[in-house]
């Protein structure tokens, strides 16, 4: 059996994250695509092929990774969408495969239904759905029963023809090619083929129920919670390095695995689930709580409290609250700075996303902040505001609205 991962794109909805490919963004440890491969490798499926940007950052990074050294990339010089990626391809693939987005990292639990239901029903094609509340991002089926009629993307919630989402999971046959080739290109070139395919040959959904596991798309920042909350759920287990330092008076309580080099200071506690990866400090009577992940080389300071939060690697951050919040690789922060992640009447929190105003769904979330920005102390970040790559914020101040990359805010 063979796997395509789809890991080209601009990922433009992922700012301010979005400085390298967001697969590339670590959990415990290891980048995201990591998790969705060995998902695959679970189930015997070792014939992968990754489609990656030119700047094949995604192949330099899984390098690092001896299992996955049979591997193929195929490079996506522009990002044409889906069916672009998947055209490049085409010389590797045989009758049947799989394609894939590169968050499936649950892929291994609806593999053998999917492969029942294609024996059952005999059917082409299947595509894996989901419900959403939220069709207006997503491609959305039209269905008779469990049969796809049509794909229509990112339909308003009143045209919508369904609450079923396709949910980044696609068996396909070679013969998809056909119809791709007399597809008009465009970006959503592959749902237009898919809906063309459609019209001629069988295409079922099957539907990930309430009772099974979900993990979300990976479109928006504040995705990567329940993508953290999954792996750690499912992959994190109690561990302390012998060659990690745990000073008297810390408390290490629940599953908290935590990697060689890591300092944990007096009065410090940890409560897992929570990740501290490698060098990494957690100074004198600081809080790191539930679903947290340091990554290697980040400082969390003294008089610290870490909530359900992201810090990619190189973070330093002093005396304060990071509640709900993602920082990427090399922010910095001084001491006394606030991340706000409760609004005052408590209702859900909105996002501005490529200047739409977005509903996140949650009533937790401070802020994202780019790579290499630098904020000084006493800052107060509202909640759901994000902070761009390479900002630089001065003392005292409150940021209200998105600040643009290389904002200087005085």
């Amino acid at each position: 059996m063979q796997a395509v991962i789809l890991a080209g794109g601009k990922s433009s909805r992922f700012w301010p994250l979005n400085s390298f490919s967001k697969c590339l963004f670590k959990i415990m440890g290891k980048p995201i695509i990591y998790w969705t491969i060995l998902a695959l490798q679970k189930k015997k499926i070792k014939d992968i092929i990754v489609v990656q940007p030119k700047t094949k950052e995604i192949e330099k990074e899984l390098k690092n990774f001896p299992q996955f050294k049979k591997i193929k990339y195929v490079v996506q010089k522009e990002p044409k969408g889906m069916g672009d990626a998947l055209w490049q391809t085409k010389k590797f693939l045989k009758e049947r495969f799989f394609v894939l987005n590169t968050e499936r990292v649950d892929i291994d639990e609806v593999i053998e239904e999917i492969l029942l239901k294609v024996k059952k029903t005999k059917c082409d094609a299947i595509l894996l759905g989901q419900k959403t509340k939220t069709p207006q991002f997503f491609g959305i089926l039209k269905l008779k029963k469990d049969k796809i009629l049509k794909i229509i993307e990112k339909p308003s919630l009143k045209e919508a023809p369904s609450d079923i989402k396709a949910s980044g999971v696609y068996f396909l046959k070679k013969d998809f090619f056909y119809f791709y080739e007399k597809t008009k290109k465009h970006q959503y070139d592959f749902e237009d083929t898919l809906s063309f395919y459609m019209r001629k040959k069988d295409v079922r959904v099957f539907i990930l129920k309430k009772k099974e596991k979900e993990t979300p798309s990976l479109k928006f920042p504040w995705d990567l919670f329940g993508i953290t909350e999954y792996l750690m759920k499912r992959y994190l287990k109690r561990k302390i390095s012998q060659k990690a330092e745990i000073k008297k008076g810390a408390k290490i309580l629940g599953d908290v695995l935590i990697e060689k080099g890591a300092v944990i200071f007096g009065g410090a506690v940890i409560k897992g689930p929570c990740f501290i990866g490698e060098n990494v400090i957690v100074g004198n009577n600081s809080l790191v709580r539930e679903f947290s992940d340091i990554e290697k080389n980040s400082t969390v300071g003294a008089l610290c409290e870490v909530k359900h939060s992201i810090f990619e690697e190189s973070v330093s951050v002093h005396s304060g609250y990071f509640g709900d919040s993602i920082l990427d690789r090399g922010v910095k922060v001084g001491a006394g700075t606030i991340t706000a992640n409760v609004r005052f009447d408590r209702k859900e929190i909105h996002s501005v996303v490529k200047g739409e105003k977005i509903n996140t769904q949650k009533k937790s979330f401070g802020t994202a902040i780019g790579k290499n920005t630098k904020i000084g102390i006493n800052v107060s970040i509202l909640p759901g505001v994000f902070v761009g790559k390479e900002c630089l914020v001065y003392p005292g101040k409150v940021v209200e609205k998105n600040l643009p990359d290389r904002t200087i805010l005085k």
